[in-house]
């Protein structure tokens, strides 16, 4: 593997949203002297031009012959036995080529080895409103809908569970029989001593934390195209991130061999982890197709990508910090319940996220957590951008916050007196490789003037300070087993062609671009000399899918590797045609040449026909798995959390609160994001302000809504609250290098980390304002109004102090969650 330069102080490179001229190095052409070329300049991504020109193709633009629409009839209940269902009117409409229902599909799969409870049409049972009931193919979407009106389905309703706290008291039956108590997982760590620690702690703040759910709102709809190619054989045309899960879950599902599903990704049009499984679409359309003959599509509306869902689970949080009188972090305890909904989907995951990366931003010693995962009659929840992390991250902030003002001590100073160290393992056994947090966090509050502006702003302005981190990939796959996590292959031809075949899917988050710049960079050529072909399962070595912030890093290393090796064959060769050592030959400027004397060179084009008059086609491949001791301890649930490498993120957030209305305005942000090195700057300041974004919405905006039968009451653009370009507020981006010694040229993660550490910035930054925090989200004009009144009663003696939680409802009780807060003295800044 090819070395980063050694730097022992990371660098920071700024953009504004706002600013009028790019950064040196996002102006400077290409130059064929440049003794690095590719890394580190802004690189357009290799499809932009198909996609601002509409040529790409997404899941609805693909046309097939004969092609069927596909369509679900989907329950109204929450909680049902399914009596009866009656297809014989509906097949017998004319148009009507198909009608599937629970029968033809009963083999149940999921996307984890310890979560295969679904089947793509409900069998005997719905379980939430919009649940698949029967699906058809028809020639057109008109007919299909009269096809779905003519089937007749007999309910017996059952009693449902529409939150965690009502399906864990189990009045009725449960939802799944094999999980009495309707908790799908749980987990109990505790590492170190937290009693002890609490005990020492000089201050302690505990309270509790409400997030609902809220749902990845992508552009593009779900949907798949299915053709059936005989012989056992499918194709599918999909919207995904992952597809061998997919190839994995329909084979499954129709019970035949992975290797008789080829899949084929198109264009996603936002994912954010909400395409990231099988859906019941990927193998009712399959299922379909070998019915019928015919190719089937099926298009979810928006409505049903609501239904879908996937999304972040709503959750209770208790949330417990100590610190001792220096500052430094005595204990911390946690304890998370999360309303999964109906099916596991990567709920596992998701609950030991929760817990697991509550350490590896700060230096923790004493730490508890208790994570339970619960069934309820709502769409199931799964992967979001950040997953597992947003909810425990902004309880943490904000509680430290708190915490560090009980001590007399400014957000700054008492993260800064509990700063980790490159080369440290956590108490939960996680490593962490390199550590640009300390750089993010002085480059935001330098930028922003955050110590000028903190407690000293007119009353209604106020400034908030949170910080976030996250995995560049998981140490453990999903699917365990001693094979690369990933596998690229490199191929280049004696007409100067070079292909990298890469089963990391580009999802629009630039991953293509950036295994391209990797390899250019290796043999000392242009970017867009690399074409890449990515996802197809038929073409592609086995990759684990775009999620989990992973492509970079671990797509990244393979393509690093299978770059490397190709650069060796074509040293060798080209030091025996100008009789130098193949150590002295380097690959630059679109030649191999030697390092001491440039005019003894060859062309890359001369070098690959004289390795092909040898090789003919030159092949080379790379692999990546992670290193064993990135693996993580020997716990219950210690495979999930171990990242190879972690991210870190600093932001600062100013806001403007207008006490009358209760608005919040979201003034400025201040975005710094260590990703270790910045392959492509272009793509990576995209990524940190989509994660900013994402996160504001979350803290100010976004909720899904239902009603006590378990109907979505906003399952729409229109009512579900995604903030527009008027919401912007001025976003200033920090790029922190800090050269990961693992990472492809020392580069990271940069796709999710960042999304956390806004939502505790906004939080604090309400509180400096006007002093009330809010911790159940979002932070509405409604919730403020009512927490400034709060905190009017309390100054009269009629309601407790306005520090502790505003919460819609309260937390879920449980014999292990205490659902009160320590009261606090009146702390309101004091402001002209």
């Amino acid at each position: 593997m090819s070395t980063c330069d050694d730097r022992s102080e990371p660098r920071v490179e700024q953009s504004a949203s706002t600013a009028s001229t790019a950064s040196t190095a996002d102006t400077e052409p290409y130059r064929e002297t440049d003794p690095a070329p590719a890394v580190g300049r802004a690189t357009p991504l290799l499809d932009s031009r198909e996609r601002v020109s509409g040529r790409l193709v997404f899941v609805g633009d693909v046309r097939l012959a004969g092609m069927l629409r596909g369509r679900f009839l989907r329950s109204p209940h929450a909680h049902a036995r399914i009596v009866s269902i009656d297809v014989s009117r509906c097949r017998a409409l004319p148009g009507v080529h198909a009608v599937i229902t629970g029968k033809d599909t009963a083999r149940r799969y999921g996307v984890l080895p310890v979560g295969q409870d679904e089947t793509a049409i409900a069998i005997d049972r719905v379980r939430f409103v919009g649940q698949e009931v029967a699906a058809v193919a028809a020639v057109d979407d008109e007919t299909a809908e009269r096809a779905l009106r003519a089937i007749a389905v007999e309910y017996e309703v059952l009693p449902a569970y529409l939150d965690a706290q009502h399906a864990l008291d189990g009045c009725g039956p449960p939802i799944h029989d094999d999980r009495p108590r309707n908790i799908e997982k749980e987990y109990h760590h505790v590492f170190g001593d937290p009693d002890e620690g609490f005990r020492r702690a000089e201050v302690v703040v505990e309270d509790t934390f409400y997030h609902p759910r809220v749902t990845h709102a992508a552009l593009e709809p779900h949907g798949t195209v299915a053709r059936y190619d005989g012989g056992g054989r499918f194709t599918l045309w999909t919207s995904t991130q992952a597809p061998r899960h997919v190839q994995r879950g329909v084979a499954t599902a129709l019970d035949v061999a992975e290797s008789s599903v080829r899949v084929i990704p198109c264009a996603v049009g936002g994912g954010f982890g909400g395409k990231s499984e099988t859906f019941p679409h990927d193998v009712a359309a399959a299922l379909l197709a070998r019915i019928t003959g015919r190719p089937v599509q099926f298009i979810a509306t928006r409505e049903e990508v609501f239904l879908l869902h996937r999304g972040r689970p709503e959750s209770h949080i208790r949330m417990r910090v100590g610190l001792r009188a220096d500052g430094r972090i005595a204990a911390v305890e946690c304890e998370t319940i999360q309303d999964g909904g109906a099916f596991c989907s990567y709920g596992v995951v998701t609950i030991l996220y929760s817990g697991a990366l509550l350490a590896a931003i700060y230096d923790v010693r004493d730490l508890r957590f208790d994570g339970y995962r619960v069934v309820t009659n709502k769409p199931p929840c799964g992967p979001m951008r950040g997953h597992g992390t947003i909810g425990a991250r902004h309880a943490f902030e904000v509680v430290l916050d708190r915490a560090a003002e009980a001590l007399g001590l400014d957000p700054v100073t008492v993260r800064e007196r509990n700063l980790l160290e490159p080369g440290s393992r956590t108490v939960n056994d996680l490593r962490v490789t390199s550590y640009g947090y300390p750089r993010c966090l002085a480059t935001v509050v330098e930028a922003s003037r955050f110590r000028d502006k903190y407690r000293r702003l007119p009353r209604g302005r106020g400034v908030g300070i949170g910080s976030s981190h996250y995995v560049s990939g998981a140490s453990n796959a999903i699917l365990r087993g001693r094979f690369p996590h990933t596998t690229v292959a490199l191929r280049a031809e004696r007409d100067g062609s070079v292909v990298l075949f890469t089963g990391a899917v580009e999802i629009g988050q630039g991953s293509d671009t950036a295994q391209a710049i990797i390899v250019a960079r290796t043999l000392g050529i242009a970017p867009e000399q690399v074409r890449v072909v990515s996802g197809d399962t038929a073409l592609t070595p086995v990759d684990l899918g775009s999620y989990a912030s992973r492509v970079t890093f671990m797509a990244g290393n393979a393509a690093l590797e299978a770059a490397e090796r190709l650069a060796t064959k074509l040293r060798a060769r080209v030091a025996r045609h100008l009789d130098v050592p193949a150590d002295e030959l380097e690959l630059r400027g679109e030649r191999v040449r030697s390092k001491r004397d440039r005019a003894v060179s060859v062309s890359f084009l001369e070098a690959l026909r004289l390795t092909a008059e040898e090789e003919g086609c030159l092949q080379t491949q790379g692999a990546y798995w992670p290193p064993p001791e990135a693996r993580g301890g020997r716990f219950p649930g210690a495979g999930v959390g171990p990242g190879v490498s972690y991210s870190y993120a600093a932001q600062v957030a100013e806001v403007e609160v207008d006490e009358e209305t209760g608005e919040v305005r979201v003034l400025d942000v201040w975005a710094a994001h260590d990703c270790g090195r910045a392959l492509n700057p272009l793509t990576v300041r995209g990524q940190i302000e989509g994660s900013v974004w994402m996160g504001l919405a979350q803290a100010l905006t976004e909720e899904q809504l239902f009603n006590e039968r378990g109907q979505c009451l906003n399952p729409s653009l229109l009512e579900y609250k995604v903030p527009t370009t008027l919401d912007l507020p001025r976003l200033h981006t920090f790029i922190v290098e800090s050269d990961d010694p693992e990472g492809p040229f020392g580069a990271k993660e940069v796709g999710e980390g960042s999304l956390a550490a806004i939502l505790p910035a906004i939080a604090s930054a309400v509180y400096d304002a006007v002093g009330v925090w809010i911790n159940d989200l979002p932070i509405t004009p409604e919730k403020v109004l009512a927490a400034l009144a709060a905190r009017a009663d309390a100054k009269d003696g009629t309601a407790r102090a306005h520090g502790a939680s505003t919460l819609r409802r309260p937390p879920v009780p449980h014999p292990r969650v205490r659902t009160t807060s320590p009261e606090e003295p009146d702390r309101t800044p004091a402001r002209s």
